[in-house]
């Protein structure tokens, strides 16, 4: 039966566990007041962390210092709310701080905002897509080389608070003017902000080695403050550049929208969306390899486009997942997303709270924050190590790496990712092989007219349009005069649509080949498989208990999916799995008659239809009858959702074929 829908157990098209919050699962799970007293520790942890990262990544992105909170809170909530991750923590990431400098000085604030809702659009749109999945294929050089970049050009942004110098004007984005300005204003020179600089640094990475456990930022954030208030050093601070800070996020709503505005916005939020997707799963994956836990990546995207949705209503701008917060909150003990919603939380209370004494904080200590940040994302060892690998990772790391210091953060990640492709391709096409054998098969005729040996040729490796020009080269490759030809595919994984009409061609000249030599052609088709094609419906007969529980269905291994035991292998159910382990049997006689063993998230009933993936096979059009079992029929699923049965067979069908 060829693509009908699932109803009771059975996943549909779209299995509900793919876009499911995680924090549904763990309340399903249950979930009780030591988890709790956990996330409540662990989230307090990481707000103390995300408190003045918050602040100093908005104030470098060119936007206030409240934004970030609101980011944080708001973003913050929604992405541990509704994510894909146990443990991700959602808020402003240094990786945006060049594309929001930018955007906010091509198009304003108003239109930063916009943005960054339209973005939030655009992610959830790709995770319905479900194309959450394809970001892991971006080369692993990439990712390096873009956060050592990001690393650089954030280092660069910090100079101007770092030294205290006057520009006179606003800082250029892009780097080499950037560069030039600050030499400019040498003469400007404020010896008491790089003192707190430099003491900020020193503070973060000595209480980091000798005191782990201590939250180091707002230490020092907290000593700078005291330091300037106590000597009345000559310094700026976020009061003398931003004001009083707000004790409460605005009341929700969007700047004025137009189509010149949406024209603007548009190319910046596709922007905000890619970097937005691949920073919030690489964190995810980093959760993941500290845990074990695997994250969805598709309800991650939809939950990071609500947040970046939510953050924009209430003045926020972009929102993604953040590594180092992240790894604090998984370190801090934390089990479920609570933790996060608790972050958010606790940012708000300081924020009502603790917003009048912010205006002490002195922008060179939160310049020292994010020099430590930067710091940390070189990945120094990392890029020595891909530079010494191979000349491959060295262009990918170098091209991206210089292209997003220098040009783009887009163009960066698209070009790395563009060249890792080619290598790969490259690679692939390499390990592809033609080999020669002289091996006649058992099965061959004799040799017509007493002509030379049988040429046989192994094609081994995947046969796609980066492999497919090798076949050009058979024919003038042959023996002369051989007696037969023998094409051994079954060394070939997979063939796309080049690698099809190369042997289409070949297929053509051997057929000319045969008739003008008289030689015979054999073409062994291999390990051929067909996926996402078919599925075969069956229904549940029976139930019984022996020791564990058991379904007989109305259908037979030997009559409809022969190749499972053929390749002693296992049915595949799609969708989602639960603590309901079933054995799915035929009703023949036979011994081992054994669709397989599945983890279900509800019991079976007589009654209920399951779907079996995959089941496009030769062995769906084979005639059988077999032990009562007749041919499936063959059934369309329309694209209204109707089923429209094609042919139904029956025992004359059967009789007929043996004619």
């Amino acid at each position: 039966m060829i693509g009908a829908a699932r109803e009771g157990t059975q996943p549909g098209p779209a299995p509900a566990g793919e876009f499911e919050p995680k924090l549904l699962t763990v309340l399903r799970e249950g979930y009780g007041l030591a988890a709790l007293r956990a996330d409540a520790l662990a989230g307090l942890t990481v707000a103390i962390v995300a408190l003045p990262l918050s602040m100093a990544i908005a104030m470098a992105s060119g936007v206030g210092p409240e934004r970030g909170l609101f980011t944080a809170i708001v973003g913050g909530f929604l992405v541990s709310l509704l994510g894909g991750s146990r443990h991700q923590i959602g808020g402003p990431a240094g990786a945006f701080i060049v594309l929001v400098s930018a955007c906010v000085m091509q198009i304003g604030l108003d239109g930063l905002i916009l943005a960054t809702f339209l973005s939030g659009v655009l992610l959830a749109a790709i995770g319905r897509a479900r194309l959450g999945g394809y970001v892991r294929f971006i080369p692993y050089p990439v990712t390096v080389a873009f956060s050592a970049g990001i690393g650089v050009i954030i280092l660069a942004s910090q100079m101007r608070d770092a030294l205290g110098l006057d520009l006179g004007g606003a800082e250029p984005a892009a780097i080499l003017p950037k560069l030039a300005a600050l030499w400019e204003a040498r003469a400007s020179f404020t010896p008491a902000a790089a003192a707190l600089t430099a003491g900020t640094v020193a503070l973060i990475v000595g209480l980091r080695r000798f005191r782990p456990g201590w939250p180091g930022m707002i230490i020092a954030i907290a000593l700078a403050s005291g330091a300037v208030a106590a000597l009345g050093l000559p310094v700026e601070t976020i009061g003398t550049r931003f004001g009083a800070l707000p004790r409460l996020p605005p009341m929700p709503g969007l700047p004025e929208i137009s189509p010149a505005t949406l024209i603007a916005a548009l190319p910046w939020a596709g922007s905000f969306a890619l970097l937005g997707a691949i920073e919030s799963l690489l964190s995810a994956t980093v959760a993941d390899g500290m845990t074990g836990r695997r994250h969805r990546p598709n309800a991650e995207l939809v939950a990071q486009g609500v947040a970046n949705m939510g953050s924009a209503l209430f003045g926020g701008f972009c929102v993604t997942g953040t590594i180092a917060r992240t790894a604090t909150n998984v370190r801090a003990g934390a089990l479920s997303p609570v933790s996060g919603m608790l972050h958010a939380l606790w940012l708000l209370g300081f924020m009502v709270l603790a917003a009048p004494l912010a205006v002490h904080v002195p922008l060179a200590a939160l310049a020292g924050v994010l020099i430590v940040v930067a710091w940390g994302m070189a990945e120094r060892t990392a890029m020595i190590g891909l530079m010494r690998a191979s000349r491959a990772d060295a262009a990918i790391v170098l091209v991206t790496f210089l292209l997003v210091v220098f040009r783009d953060l887009v163009e960066g990640i698209v070009a790395g990712a563009a060249i890792g492709g080619a290598v790969a391709l490259r690679r692939i096409a390499e390990a592809t092989r033609l080999e020669s054998a002289q091996t006649p098969p058992e099965d061959a005729p004799a040799p017509p007219g007493g002509r030379g040996a049988v040429a046989v040729w192994h094609l081994r490796g995947p046969w796609f349009f980066g492999t497919a020009a090798l076949l050009g080269a058979v024919l003038e490759r042959i023996a002369d005069e051989p007696r037969a030809f023998v094409l051994d595919c079954s060394g070939v994984p997979f063939v796309d649509s080049s690698g099809l009409h190369a042997l289409e061609r070949l297929a053509a000249r051997l057929g000319r080949f045969a008739a003008d030599h008289g030689v015979q052609v054999y073409l062994e088709p291999g390990e051929a498989a067909i996926t996402q094609a078919a599925t075969l419906e069956v229904t549940v007969l029976d139930t019984l208990w022996n020791g564990r529980n058991i379904a007989i269905v109305d259908a037979s291994t030997e009559a409809h999916m022969l190749d499972l035991l053929i390749y002693r292998q296992s049915a595949r159910i799609e969708g989602p799995t639960g603590p309901h382990e079933w054995m799915i049997c035929g009703k023949s006689c036979l011994a081992g008659d054994v669709f397989g063993t599945f983890q279900l998230p509800a019991p079976l009933r007589p009654g209920d239809r399951i779907s079996f993936a995959d089941a496009a096979g030769y062995t769906m059009v084979k005639k059988n009858w077999f032990n009562g079992l007749n041919m499936p029929a063959i059934v369309l699923l329309e694209a209204d959702g109707q089923e429209r049965v094609v042919r139904a067979f029956d025992y004359r069908d059967y009789a007929a074929s043996l004619s």
